[in-house]
C-alpha cells in the first residue's frame, strides 16, 4: 500500500508538470459594447449547407498572439472557442497564420500558400499596424491591400478587414489614421467587410474602460483580456450577421440526428 505521504508527493509532481495557464485566472470580463454585423452571406449557405466552416486569420503579430500567456490565450484560439460554442452542429475551424513583423507585402507574398491552398471559407485579414509604424505610403499600402482582396474574392474567399488596435506604438506613428482609413475605404469599394477594431477600442474607452486595460506593458500588443474581448467582439459580429435563421439551421440540424427511441406501451 502507497503511503498518504507518498500519493501527497506524487500529486505535488503531476501539479508542477501541469503548464501554468492551467491555474490563471480568466481575463477580467468584456466591456457591453460592441460593433454592427457583418453581411456574410456565403457563410451562411456554407452552414446550412453542412459544410465546414474554415477560417483563416492572417496578420502579424497580433494575429500571431505576441504577449499572450499561452497559445490558448490568442485571438484566433478563443474565436474558434466562441464560433463552435453558438454553432454545435457544424465544424468550426480557426487557422492561425499570423507571422511577427510583417506587413502588407509579406503577408501577400504568402497568400498562395498560407491562405489560398487551404480553400477557406473566411480570412479575417488584420493587417497595417507595421506600416503605420513604418511609415509606410497610405496609397500603396491601400494598393497592395485592395489587390489581394480582390485575388481572395477571385478565389471565392469572403474577406474580413480587421483594423489596428489602440496602442501608444501605433497612436503615435503620423500614419496611423490614414492606414486605417485606407482600410476602411478598402471595404467599401472591393465589397470586403471590416472589423474596426480602433473603433471599438473607442467605444470602449467611452464606457470607462481605457486603452491600457488591453494593451500589454509594451505599449504594443494585446493582453490576455485585449486578445479575449476583442475575439468575443469578432465572434458576435460574425454571428449576428448570420442572422437568427443560423440558430433554428442549428435547432433543427440537432433535432433531426436525434432517433426516436422505442414506444412505451
Amino acid at each position: 500500500m502507497i503511503s498518504p505521504l507518498r500519493v501527497g508527493a506524487l500529486v505535488a509532481g503531476l501539479l508542477l508538470c501541469l503548464p501554468i495557464s492551467t491555474f490563471a485566472a480568466d481575463p477580467a470580463p468584456c466591456p457591453s459594447a460592441k460593433l454592427s454585423p457583418v453581411s456574410l452571406p456565403h457563410v451562411k449557405r456554407a452552414l446550412r449547407d453542412n459544410q465546414e466552416l474554415t477560417i483563416i486569420a492572417l496578420g502579424s503579430s497580433s494575429t500571431a498572439g505576441f504577449h499572450a500567456s499561452d497559445v490558448a490565450h490568442t485571438y484566433p484560439a478563443i474565436l474558434q472557442r466562441e464560433l463552435q460554442q453558438a454553432l454545435p452542429t457544424s465544424h468550426v475551424a480557426v487557422l492561425n497564420r499570423g507571422v511577427g513583423g510583417q506587413d502588407a507585402t509579406e503577408m501577400l507574398a504568402r497568400l498562395e500558400r498560407d491562405v489560398l491552398a487551404v480553400s477557406p471559407t473566411l480570412v479575417i485579414w488584420q493587417v497595417g499596424a507595421n506600416g503605420a509604424m513604418r511609415g509606410m505610403d497610405p496609397d500603396v499600402f491601400k494598393r497592395l491591400v485592395g489587390g489581394g482582396v480582390k485575388r481572395l474574392e477571385a478565389a471565392g474567399v469572403v474577406v474580413v478587414l480587421m483594423d489596428n488596435q489602440r496602442a501608444p506604438a501605433i497612436l503615435a506613428s503620423a500614419k496611423h489614421a490614414k492606414i486605417d482609413q485606407a482600410l476602411a475605404d478598402i471595404a467599401v469599394h472591393h465589397g470586403a467587410a471590416l472589423f474596426a477594431r480602433g473603433r471599438l477600442m473607442d467605444l470602449w474607452q467611452q464606457d470607462g474602460y481605457p486603452y491600457a486595460d488591453f494593451i500589454s506593458d509594451d505599449s504594443l500588443h494585446h493582453n490576455d483580456r485585449g486578445y479575449a474581448c476583442v475575439a468575443k467582439a469578432l465572434a458576435a459580429t460574425i454571428l449576428d450577421g448570420l442572422g437568427p435563421d443560423r440558430v433554428i439551421r442549428t435547432v433543427q440540424s440537432a433535432s433531426a440526428r436525434i432517433e426516436p427511441g422505442p414506444v412505451s406501451r
